[in-house]
């Protein structure tokens, strides 16, 4: 009956968690780019834990307590492989029962970000004893469950298993060699090592400082190049341009969205009808980033998705009016501040977007 109800139990764990992994490949897929493959996180870490056991009523033994010890490794954004070791012990109605043993452990993580579910199996050994009668035999575990990242270097985590356990004829229990018991696990792990960062940005050259205007030699859009030697005339208000005049970087700043929308404003679209018709004037036609950026407020996966419906919004925007430059939408979240967000001031510099010219 018991191992019924554990197959149900990991059955349901697993439908229920799925569709969180398609989201999160969904997620990342649509972000996939040079970015996120650098920032995978392969530090090593320990795992203690403790450990109470339900076990099956084929043992005819109460429930009982351990603990254990994990060593692991993180693979990419997906993957754990770690090797844990354990001891864990009950009464029963033929002596005291003590398990020793071990795993080898593949862990699957549906998301990396603070709160990371995962479902995890495993395999191994383990040495049985009821009374005065030990055995060897072979465990199977399957089960899930999730990490919280409390600091860079401390996560608690916590899972349930369904344990299959195979003793070979051991007779550690007369008449029977296959059991089947429940296994929840706490503990916390500890990576080794510094988590990894994003680089930093670099910004795209200053224009250089054009010469004093003459009186037959003006700048007539106002971008700080002269008319003689600007190959980009008419480049929209407030965009960072290189020493020929062509827009290399447009910030958007100030209320462009509503609250926690990624639906613009009025003065937002009054300000993307200018810069569309200036695209459409240009004749270079290149390629555009269009960035999504926010404050730290909010959950860093909150922001993540955010930033990038408010990216989305301004590309249908501007291709709803014409605009036939290839427009690419990327939202950064919170990860690329140019403000301090401790200050109302900064948080409302990290709200923008931007649009980045490419080569």
């Amino acid at each position: 009956m018991l191992e019924k109800i554990l197959l149900t139990l990991v059955s349901l764990a697993g439908i229920a968690l799925l569709p969180m992994a398609q989201a999160g490949d969904r997620f990342h897929d649509d972000l996939s780019s040079y970015d996120n493959r650098r920032f995978d996180d392969d530090r090593w870490y320990v795992a203690p834990f403790g450990t109470f056991i339900k076990s099956g009523g084929d043992r005819h033994a109460k429930d009982g307590w351990g603990g254990g010890m994990g060593i692991g490794k993180m693979l990419d954004r997906h993957f754990n492989v770690e090797m844990k070791g354990f001891y864990q012990e009950f009464g029963g109605d033929n002596g005291p029962w003590s398990f020793a043993g071990g795993t080898v452990d593949l862990q699957y993580y549906f998301i990396r970000d603070r709160f990371s579910p995962y479902a995890v199996i495993g395999g191994g050994a383990m040495n049985s004893c009821a009374s005065a009668n030990c055995g060897i035999g072979a465990i199977g575990e399957a089960g899930a469950g999730f990490t919280y990242e409390v600091h860079d270097n401390f996560l608690l985590r916590s899972d349930v298993r369904y344990r299959y356990n195979n003793n070979f004829n051991a007779h550690v229990q007369p008449g029977k060699d296959e059991f089947h018991d429940m296994v929840v696990n706490v503990g916390f792990v500890i990576p080794f090592g510094d988590k990894p960062r994003p680089p930093a940005r670099t910004e795209p050259p200053v224009a250089a400082a054009a010469p004093a205007p003459s009186r037959v030699d003006r700048d007539s859009d106002g971008d700080g190049v002269l008319d003689s030697v600007d190959q980009c005339p008419g480049t929209m208000r407030g965009a960072r341009v290189d020493n020929t005049g062509c827009p290399v970087r447009l910030v958007l700043k100030g209320q462009h969205f509503q609250k926690n929308s990624a639906a613009l404003t009025l003065n937002a679209k009054i300000i993307l009808d200018d810069t569309a018709k200036s695209l459409i004037a240009d004749p270079q036609k290149n390629d555009i980033e269009v960035q999504g950026h926010t404050s730290s407020e909010g959950s860093s996966a909150y922001n993540m998705k955010l930033s990038q419906r408010r990216a989305q919004s301004v590309v249908d925007y501007l291709q709803s009016k014409g605009v036939t430059n290839k427009l690419m939408a990327r939202g950064y979240g919170e990860s690329q501040p140019i403000a301090d967000n401790r200050t109302a001031q900064g948080r409302a510099a990290n709200r923008r977007v931007e649009l980045i010219w490419i080569e």
